[in-house]
């Protein structure tokens, strides 16, 4: 244990890690900031739904945000070929205080056994547009 405590200590004070360990914290820091560059989210009255159990149903789903307030529509989407969940989703609510209260009350909560996100969906795309024309360009 002495020996142990005496490398880290060795390691840690050495000017090499030092200078690494500052890097690192440096590089965090402005990911941070570029994760923090992002656009709040617009409130729709739809809310995307992930991290759904594979056995997640859409009347389960449509039961579970229910509670929150009036659901117009819910559905899992499906794997086109196998007809399998693909584990996310989408809940319409009729107003957008309903959509609020049901981020509140669902998103980080247990359904099903699994822990799932919700958040405002965000609207599609136009049609033949993408969100880049650079095909080499990060995915983000």
């Amino acid at each position: 244990m002495a020996l142990r405590t005496f490398i880290a200590r060795r390691f840690m004070s050495s000017s090499s890690f030092s200078s690494h360990l500052g890097a690192a914290v440096s590089n965090l820091s402005a990911a941070g900031s570029a994760a923090s560059d992002k656009p709040a989210p617009v409130p729709s009255d739809t809310l995307f739904v992930s991290g759904l159990n594979k056995r997640t149903t859409s009347e389960k789903l449509h039961e579970a945000f229910a509670k929150f307030g009036e659901v117009v529509h819910a559905k899992i989407v499906t794997d086109r070929n196998t007809g399998f969940s693909k584990g996310f989703g989408f809940v319409k609510y009729a107003t957008l205080e309903d959509a609020s209260k049901g981020i509140e009350g669902m998103d980080a909560k247990f359904l099903d056994g699994w822990v799932i996100f919700a958040e405002y969906a965000r609207p599609r795309p136009p049609f033949g547009q993408t969100g880049t024309q650079d095909p080499y360009a990060p995915r983000r």
